[in-house]
């Protein structure tokens, strides 16, 4: 986890990226406020890891200053209304096109007063500038003042939003020696993006991963091959990232105390008589109790001034409704956003279909729609993408749009997928590396030699076993040697009490019809009339193993007599 201190140079940001950022900004709050909290904390608040400062020119002393908007709560509980208000409310007005050098006042952020008294509870904390200029020098001072902040775990990371028209100016030559100038400072970066929303929602992927508490060091694989893929080496060792994060279907009603603004659902359960304070244990009258409150994820409470009577999720009614919205191709479509489970479509018997002029059968009429499409989105070697609100992983009626894929066979099925939509999609890093580096001819060469030894065929499900029924049927079989359920229940309950000796088991006959008269088993008699039973049948049957005395021992005690 780390705690992240935005810092924005308002001079160099021009108006249209800046609304860009503080969009970005307040979804970036927005996800934090509803990210899953580890089963280890689940009782505890939403941890408020989020500062925000701006720089700005003073228009009467026209000196730069820094102000502080936003610092983490006192209490360590995450306010996403106060970080909301503090984002919307950003100076429009701080724009200087003519700016050429930038003063961050990072002395004035990295100091006892400001980051440094914030809840400290150990963790990193990092410090985020987002400009469009860069100093033209690092001072002494400046240095001094990363060279402390590293001492104190704190990292700076430096973001150049390039304008477009970069190229016409002295940025290049900025940006070189700035790094230089921080290049011997380890807890520094810098990166230089293009003004994009695109890169921006990646940035919030990536800070989202920084506050959450849950992240976790990727899983480490590696794949092996029958044959070396170069030399000696028959081994690929990969990270595993998750690509997706389903989020919630909406956001539900709850009451909350007017004393702290906290759920009164846990209390509500807890207490039969009424409602209490989540925090103070004391009973709540009526007037206490907000009625209009909405949950937003596990931790985050919003009072309303009333509560729309739409936002309750409702179970999902048949038929489920897929609005088709827009074709892609499918050579776009990237399996990362595809989640959950994968349904088949086949067109069904329909009698709500209005009856056409020539009275042709509804329901052939929908088959011949459905292959049709079918056959039309195959040729195209496109897809369908649809939105419902209704999530068909849960059944619910969402207040959320759910986004879907409905994907052509060759003269078969469909199939009907869901994808994430934008907030879902997760930042995977270090996607650099594969970029940077090309691959040496003689490497491709033995990678595609080894590949040629590897069987080719199409897939059929029917030729992967995982060898579920092969393992269940050996552990029936291994169980089967156990002995019969029914009779070892018997055997615990005529168990004799401890002042009685125990005796051995009754040999237990050969033949299948024996096996069979034994283990008959009837509710109605009790446990003597059954062992009576089981005797004076194998008796008829000329087989009986026991004498008169055992009986009579079994009928006292369960059990054999030992002679």
């Amino acid at each position: 986890m780390v705690e992240l201190c935005f810092v924005l140079d308002l001079r160099s940001l021009p108006p249209p990226f800046l609304r860009d950022l503080k969009l970005s900004l307040l979804q970036l709050a927005n996800l934090y406020a509803i990210s899953s909290t580890p089963s280890w904390r689940r009782t505890e608040s939403l941890r408020d890891r989020i500062g925000l400062c701006y720089v700005f020119q003073n228009p009467i002393s026209l000196s730069d200053e820094l102000k502080i908007v936003y610092t983490p709560s006192p209490s360590g509980s995450f306010n996403l209304r106060d970080f909301h208000h503090a984002v919307n409310n950003l100076p429009s007005h701080g724009f200087q096109p003519q700016i050429d050098d930038s003063d961050v006042k990072l002395s004035t952020v990295l100091n006892d007063q400001v980051l440094y008294q914030w809840e400290g509870r150990d963790i990193m904390r990092k410090v985020i500038v987002l400009t469009s200029c860069l100093p033209r020098d690092v001072d002494l001072i400046v240095q001094n003042t990363l060279m402390a902040a590293a001492d104190k775990c704190v990292s700076v990371d430096f973001l150049l939003f390039e304008p477009k028209s970069s190229h016409l100016s002295n940025t290049k030559e900025n940006i070189n020696k700035f790094q230089t100038c921080i290049s011997d400072l380890d807890n520094c970066s810098f990166q230089a993006y293009l003004p994009d929303v695109k890169v921006l929602h990646g940035l919030v992927n990536r800070w989202l991963q920084d506050l959450k508490d849950d992240m976790e060091e990727p899983l480490q694989a590696r794949f092996n091959f029958k044959n070396n893929l170069v030399g000696s080496v028959n081994q690929i060792f990969c990270n595993l990232y998750i690509s997706v994060n389903m989020n919630i279907d909406g956001f539900y009603p709850c009451q909350a105390c007017r004393c702290h603004g906290i759920s009164l659902e846990d209390a509500v359960r807890n207490r039969a008589e009424g409602p209490s304070c989540p925090v103070t244990g004391c009973n709540l009258e009526t007037c206490d109790v907000i009625e209009n409150s909405v949950k937003v994820g596990e931790k985050t409470i919003l009072l309303l001034p009333s509560f729309p009577n739409n936002m309750k999720l409702k179970r999902a009614s048949l038929p489920l409704d897929f609005n088709v919205i827009e074709r892609t191709n499918l050579g776009s479509l990237s399996e990362g956003v595809i989640m959950g489970a994968s349904y088949v479509v086949i067109p069904s018997t329909c009698n709500e279909i209005e009856t056409t002029p020539d009275e042709i059968d509804h329901s052939e009429l929908n088959i011949q729609l459905f292959q049709g499409l079918c056959s039309a989105l195959h040729s195209l070697d496109q897809c369908l993408v649809c939105s419902s609100n209704c999530n068909i992983e849960t059944m619910r009626q969402a207040t959320l749009h759910s986004y879907y894929i409905l994907q052509p066979s060759d003269n078969g099925p469909m199939l009907l997928r869901r994808v994430a939509g934008s907030e879902e999609v997760l930042h995977v890093p270090d996607l650099n590396q594969l970029t940077i580096s090309s691959v040496r001819k003689e490497i491709e060469n033995s990678i595609k030699e080894s590949l040629s030894k590897v069987d080719v065929r199409d897939y059929n499900p029917m030729l992967h076993e995982r060898g579920f029924h092969q393992k269940l049927n050996l552990l029936v079989k291994e169980s089967l040697q156990f002995g019969s359920i029914s009779l070892i229940f018997k055997e615990e309950t005529c168990e004799p009490n401890a002042t009685q000796p125990k005796f051995p088991e009754v040999i237990q006959p050969n033949s299948t019809k024996d096996v069979a008269f034994i283990r008959e088993e009837t509710s109605e008699l009790d446990l003597k009339t059954k062992k009576t039973k089981h005797l004076l049948a194998l008796q008829k049957s000329g087989r009986s193993l026991l004498s008169m005395k055992s009986l009579r021992y079994i009928l006292q005690f369960g059990l054999p007599n030992p002679s």
